[in-house]
């Protein structure tokens, strides 16, 4: 199976058409999901003895898998957090594959690693991360949240007060499921701050000092939101990190929906704050148009994250040795083995360049803005509050939640688009209520208008 034959040409050849063919397809069919018996029944057995052969199963995956899959650069593709990874970067997630290249040490990756090295320092230098801040690329926001949350834990843990206790976590009620899963992973607690909208300093500062006395010695940090993913909320950044100075605290802004929306000239004030930050997670798969997966953890001080995650071996000792010194990416996050996840970011960026990256950020935000100016003029429906970055939250006057996930589904199967509702709070109950969110610069007004149009 390693042979370069005719078969391996010929595959070659089909994959490469079958690419060429959808990066160039701005619409690509809306797919949808099958039950995995009928799957099963219309592929039968396809890992054998023997093998089906790279043309039969290529097939099955053009005429029927991939049909059961919703693309998630459809420009109607509007629910939970879409992307729209550009041409370049997917192009260049075919090189980094066929390159087959090891991402964790300088020693064997150098050449794409200083690749990545550079797209790194566009992301810090649009946080404005004092000098010697740093990063390095992950799988995604929750690799990034725990690499950051286990360096501050080890940052604590240097007290000797603190070696066995179990650290505690202050972040928003609106806070993204992944910091909830990483405690449970890290075995740390976490309190919520109740807020209706962002978390302002005041509101936490008051959850600190209702904290008792032992669970005020577990607390290391405090994790903000710079961007919300229901609502594109971006917490108070500033008077956070004023209390985390005061307090002592490592503070983390889990940007990594919103993070994006730092290289719009229009919001990045709301940032304003996130420079102070120790740590900080951006997800450029999400509104940096690459490809899945390609999160990104940035440090204000990246030799904390060495310290705590660097790992010791044998066989890993050549990779310290002089010969080899350079920038080693598993020294900074939780994963030893490692793809290029960055190179298809620096290919794109380095094409495109960042001015054009602005410009596409800031189509989102445009984009949310005239959803919200046509629901505004809709007298059916009512915006439940004004767009946050590239979300919209808004109702369908009547409606109850049997009617949104009916809608839901049927614009699903009908392949025109998927957008799916939330929750949000509204006095002391949640309410069911559509939503928004813009990434693809290929959406357009008339798709907005018709996708409101299936409400009436």
């Amino acid at each position: 199976m390693h042979n370069i034959d005719i078969e391996l040409v010929e595959m070659t050849l089909d994959v490469m058409k079958y690419t060429i063919n959808r990066i160039t397809n701005t619409s690509p069919e809306m797919g949808r999901p099958k039950k995995e018996e009928e799957l099963k029944k219309l592929v039968g057995e396809t890992i054998t003895a023997e093998g089906i052969g790279g043309e039969r199963a290529f097939e099955l995956f053009k005429d029927v898998l991939v049909k059961a899959t919703v693309p998630i650069d459809h420009p109607r593709h509007l629910a939970f957090v879409p992307a729209a990874p550009t041409r370049a970067a997917i192009m260049f997630d075919l090189v980094t594959s066929a390159s087959s290249i090891h991402g964790a040490y300088w020693m064997e990756g150098a050449g794409g690693i200083f690749c990545e090295n550079e797209a790194m320092k566009w992301l810090v230098s649009l946080t404005g991360l004092p000098n010697g801040a740093f990063g390095v690329f992950t799988s995604g926001g929750t690799a990034a949240n725990l690499s950051a949350m286990v360096t501050a834990r080890e940052q604590w843990r240097k007290n000797p007060n603190n070696v066995n206790e179990k650290g505690l976590i202050i972040t928003s009620i609106g806070a993204h499921s992944s910091i909830k899963a990483m405690a449970q992973v890290m075995d740390v607690d976490v309190v919520l701050v109740e807020t209706k909208d962002l978390m302002t300093g005041d509101a936490l500062q008051e959850k600190i000092n209702a904290l008792n006395e032992h669970q005020r010695k577990r607390l290391f940090t405090v994790v903000a939101t710079g961007g919300t993913t229901n609502a594109g909320i971006i917490d108070d950044l500033s008077g956070i990190a004023e209390i985390c100075e005061r307090e002592n605290l490592w503070f983390h802004v889990d940007a990594a929906y919103g993070g994006g929306a730092l290289a719009a000239d229009s919001v990045r004030h709301l940032f304003n704050g996130i420079e102070k930050a120790d740590s900080i997670t951006i997800d450029p798969h999400k509104w940096l148009f690459s490809p899945y997966d390609c999160g990104a953890v940035l440090y204000k001080d990246p030799d904390q994250a060495k310290e705590a995650h660097s790992q010791e071996g044998s066989y890993l000792e050549i990779f310290k040795d002089e010969g080899a010194h350079g920038f080693n990416p598993s020294d900074y996050q939780i994963q030893l083995t490692r793809r290029l996840r960055g190179l298809p970011l620096w290919f794109s960026l380095a094409m495109h360049g960042t001015d054009k990256y602005k410009w596409a950020v800031e189509k989102g935000i445009e984009l949310a803005n005239l959803a919200g100016t046509i629901i505004d003029e809709d007298p059916i429906l009512e915006l439940v509050r004004e767009p946050g970055l590239s979300c919209v939250l808004f109702r369908r006057k009547g409606w109850l939640p049997y009617d949104y996930r009916e809608w839901t589904y049927k614009n699903h199967r009908d392949g025109f688009a998927l957008v799916t509702p939330t929750k949000w709070k509204t006095g002391s109950d949640y309410e069911t209520v559509a939503r928004f969110c813009f990434i693809n610069p290929d959406t357009t007004e008339q798709d907005i208008r018709d996708i409101l149009k299936t409400m009436e």
